[in-house]
C-alpha cells in the first residue's frame, strides 16, 4: 500500500486530486494539507510513503517543504504536482529533493505511473517538464533569468512576489530579518534590479505568476481526468 499524504493550498483542487487517487488500487490517502508548514508537520507525524507538492503556497512554500521533508523523513519521497512546467520551477525541486514532477495536466494514469515509480524508489519526470529540462540542458543562453538563483534566493524570491513582508518571511523560514534582507539585496543584485516592484514586474514577465494579481497562475493545461477532476479545477500553483 502507498501512503501519500496531498499538499495544495486550494481546497477544491486538493478534494479533487484526493478523490482521484482513492480510486487508485493500493493507494491510500492518509492526510491533506493546505500549506508547506501543514506539510512537514503531517509528514513528521503519518511517516507517509509520497508527499504530493504543490510549490506555490502561503507561507514558506512547497520549495522549503520539500527540502525539509526530505532532509528529516528519510523514507518519504515527494513528488510535485503543480500548474507550473517551466523554468526555474522544475530544475528548483528537484535540487530541493523531489523525487518526481507532474503538471496538473496529467492524465491520472500517469500518476497513478509516477506514484508507483517513485515508491519503487525511481524518478519521475512527465512529458512536457522532461522536455523544458532536456531544452534547457543543451541551451547556451538560461531563458529565464531566476535559473541564476540558488534555492534559498528562489525561496525567497517567491515569498517577495506573493506580498510576504520581511517579518512574515523571517518567521516562517526561521532566519533573522537582517538576513532576508542581505537575501533580496542579492537577488536584486544577481537580476540587475533594484526594488520588490521590480522583481514582481520580472516574475510577471517570464510567467511567474499573474500581471493582473500577485498569485499563481491559472492552471491552463488541467485536463479532465474524471469528473471529480472537473469539480476542483482552479487556479493553483
Amino acid at each position: 500500500m502507498i501512503r501519500v499524504i496531498c499538499v495544495d493550498d486550494q481546497g477544491l483542487v486538493r478534494q479533487g486530486i484526493v478523490a482521484l487517487l482513492k480510486q487508485l488500487a493500493n493507494v491510500q490517502v492518509v492526510g491533506e494539507a493546505g500549506s508547506g508548514e501543514e506539510a512537514i508537520q503531517l509528514a513528521r507525524t503519518l511517516s507517509p510513503d509520497i508527499v504530493l507538492m504543490d510549490i506555490v503556497m502561503p507561507g514558506m512554500g512547497g520549495l522549503e517543504a520539500t527540502q525539509r521533508i526530505v532532509r528529516q523523513q528519510q523514507r518519504t519521497a515527494v513528488v510535485a504536482l503543480t500548474a507550473y512546467g517551466d523554468a526555474p520551477f522544475p530544475a528548483q525541486m528537484m535540487k530541493a529533493g523531489a523525487l518526481g514532477y507532474l503538471t496538473k495536466g496529467v492524465e491520472i494514469n500517469e500518476l497513478e505511473k509516477a506514484l508507483r515509480r517513485v515508491y519503487a524508489g525511481k524518478r519521475y519526470v512527465c512529458n512536457e517538464v522532461a522536455q523544458e529540462l532536456a531544452s534547457y540542458a543543451f541551451e547556451d543562453n538560461v531563458e529565464s533569468p531566476f535559473e541564476i538563483l540558488s534555492h534559498r534566493e528562489m525561496q525567497i524570491t517567491m515569498m517577495v512576489v506573493g506580498c510576504q513582508k520581511v517579518s512574515q518571511i523571517s518567521g516562517s523560514l526561521h532566519l533573522s530579518p537582517k538576513t532576508v534582507n542581505s537575501y533580496r539585496y542579492r537577488i536584486f543584485e544577481k537580476l540587475k534590479i533594484s526594488s520588490d516592484v521590480e522583481l514582481v514586474l520580472l516574475a510577471v514577465k517570464h510567467g511567474m505568476i499573474s500581471a493582473t494579481h500577485r498569485g499563481p497562475l491559472p492552471a491552463s493545461r488541467q485536463v479532465a481526468a474524471s469528473p471529480g477532476w472537473h469539480a476542483a479545477q482552479a487556479d493553483s500553483g
